[in-house]
């Protein structure tokens, strides 16, 4: 209770903190999510490249 007292008296000040917090936690993520997916490709390229062939093909039959 007393948090949040706290952070309401700060006002948009910790709303932009917390912003700042979620948007560098999920560029992290992002990256990571990235280095996994190259890790993957290295080790398993046949099963990448088929993996790879399905999401072309979603693409593809995909309607905007």
């Amino acid at each position: 209770m007393a948090d949040r007292d706290g952070s309401a008296a700060q006002g948009r000040g910790s709303a932009a903190e917390r912003e700042q917090e979620r948007r560098r936690r999920r560029a992290s993520f992002l990256r990571e999510r990235d280095e996994a997916r190259e890790l993957r490709e290295r080790v398993q390229p046949r099963r990448a490249r088929a993996a790879r062939l399905r999401q072309q093909m979603r693409m593809r039959t995909f309607r905007w």
